[in-house]
This record gives structure tokens, C-alpha cells and sequence, in this order.
């Protein structure tokens, strides 16, 4: 009697928790699209900012923009280092010694908070690598930002590989990296973009490692990978704090909702793709 008790109560709380998760989720979605939609137009989503203070009027198609370079560069920076490091921890390292203190960094890398990272990217790349406030700067940062997201998921996804077919590559004499290379990758692909690409969403929507390395008020779109870039996040806090105008933060805060939501549409379509391969 007791054990089914506790099973309806748990059952009840999964409800409730579940509940409570939606509602708020679907109350900030409906409150943001209600006060922004008026102000979305093709001229605010491909025009630039203008008007005095600067984003009272016009657009934020350079914010679009950067807050994709920044994206890029970061998923890249990022998924070499994660890959690399799953990859040397599954197959490669034989100390467990190692590849505990691996995970340890790894976890501590996670829990630094995101304007702790903007001050070392700053400290680092902007003052003592003379980077300067550059695309480059804070797409390092970010890739930074995003490296445990992505380093723990490729990690469990080529841990799930079975070992019965890693083991009959090896016992027809196929070589460690050719095995890796031409047999685990392709199988985990799929599963490895879905892990970057939400790793990419974590990174367009922070504003705190950018506000020190890449971001300004106003620019145009970058030139180079040496330029300040415009970022929605960033763009959204400026219109915010400074009280510029909250009709254009609402509808700033509506096209970042929308881009982050296509991005989490796509990493999901190729978590189910992955399912139905299975």
C-alpha cells in the first residue's frame, strides 16, 4: 500500500514539475511575441539600427548577423577542442588517473560563470594577445563557454558505441585511428551536430562573455574576423539598461527567441533522425 502511494505522489510530482515548466515557458513565449510582434517587420529584421540613441529607430540585421559569426566561430573553436578531447579520453588514454582529472577540469570548465570567462577573454585576448573587441576574440571565448557542453556529449555518444563492433575492427587488424575515423565518427555524426548545434544556441544567447571581447553599441557587419561585431544579446541588454526603447528590445527579444528556437528545431530533427537510423 505504501510503495503505491509513494508511486501516485511521484507520479503526481512529475505532473506538477512538468506543468509548472510549461506554463512558464509558454507564459514568457506568449508575453514576449505579444509586446514584440508589432514591431517585427522586413525593415527591422534587414535594416540597421538608427536614430538617437542609436537603436530607437531601424533594425538589428548587423546583430543578426554577428550573433551567427560569433556562433560559427565558437561551435568551430569549440568542437575541435571537445571532439578531440572525448576522443583522446575514450580510445586513447590508458591512465585512469588521466582521464579523471580530464573530467575534473572538464566540470570545473562547466560551472565557471559566463562573466568570468568575459574578463578572462578579455584579460587574455583582448589586452594580452592585442586582439582587440574582434569577432575573433569573442568567438574564442564562447567556444570556450560551450567546450564542456559539447566535450561530455561526444564523450557519452562514443562511449555508446558497441564494443563488439570497435573490437571486431580491431581483430581484423584495421588500425586504432582508421577504425575511429572511417567506422565510430560516421556512426556518431549525426548525434555530434545535434550536440554542437545546441551548443551553438547556449552560445548565440549568452551576452556576458561578449560584452568585454567583441561587442559594441554599433557596427556594421564585420569585415573581418578582427572586427567589433554587433550582437542581439548584447543589443537587447543596451535597449534594456539604458531605456532606449522597450518596444524594439521586446521585438530584439522575439527574433533572438526565434533564431534560438530554429536552432533547437534542428538539433532535435537530427536527434529523431538518429533514432529511426537505429
Amino acid at each position: 500500500m505504501k510503495e503505491k502511494i509513494k508511486a501516485v505522489l511521484f507520479k503526481l510530482w512529475i505532473i506538477l514539475s512538468a506543468i509548472i515548466v510549461l506554463s512558464s515557458t509558454a507564459f514568457i513565449f506568449i508575453y514576449i511575441i505579444k509586446n514584440g510582434i508589432n514591431s517585427i517587420s522586413l525593415e527591422f529584421i534587414f535594416g540597421n539600427p538608427k536614430g538617437f540613441p542609436i537603436g530607437a529607430e531601424g533594425g538589428v540585421f548587423p546583430a543578426i548577423v554577428g550573433s551567427l559569426l560569433l556562433m560559427l566561430i565558437a561551435c568551430i573553436f569549440a568542437t575541435i577542442l571537445a571532439v578531440s578531447t572525448a576522443v583522446y579520453v575514450t580510445f586513447y588514454c590508458e591512465s585512469k588517473k588521466i582521464e579523471g582529472i580530464v573530467h575534473v577540469i572538464v566540470q570545473c570548465m562547466a560551472g565557471v560563470p559566463s562573466i568570468v570567462l568575459g574578463l578572462f577573454g578579455y584579460t587574455l585576448l583582448v589586452a594580452n594577445l592585442k586582439l582587440g573587441r574582434s569577432l575573433l576574440s569573442g568567438g574564442i571565448t564562447l567556444g570556450i563557454m560551450i567546450f564542456p557542453f559539447i566535450e561530455v556529449r561526444v564523450e557519452k555518444t562514443l562511449r555508446e558505441v558497441s564494443s563488439s563492433l570497435i573490437n571486431s575492427s580491431y581483430a581484423l587488424g584495421v588500425s586504432k585511428s582508421y577504425t575511429l575515423f572511417k567506422l565510430i565518427l560516421p556512426i556518431c555524426k549525426t548525434d555530434i551536430v545535434s550536440a554542437i548545434t545546441l551548443a551553438g544556441g547556449f552560445a548565440m544567447g549568452a551576452a556576458a562573455p561578449i560584452i568585454l571581447t567583441a561587442a559594441v553599441i554599433f557596427a556594421p557587419i564585420p569585415s573581418s574576423l578582427s572586427s567589433p561585431v554587433m550582437a542581439l544579446p548584447f543589443h537587447l541588454y543596451i535597449l534594456t539598461g539604458e531605456g532606449i526603447s522597450l518596444e524594439k528590445s521586446y521585438a530584439t527579444a522575439l527574433v533572438l527567441i526565434m533564431l534560438l528556437f530554429i536552432i533547437n528545431i534542428l538539433s532535435m530533427a537530427l536527434t529523431f533522425k538518429r533514432k529511426e537510423l537505429k
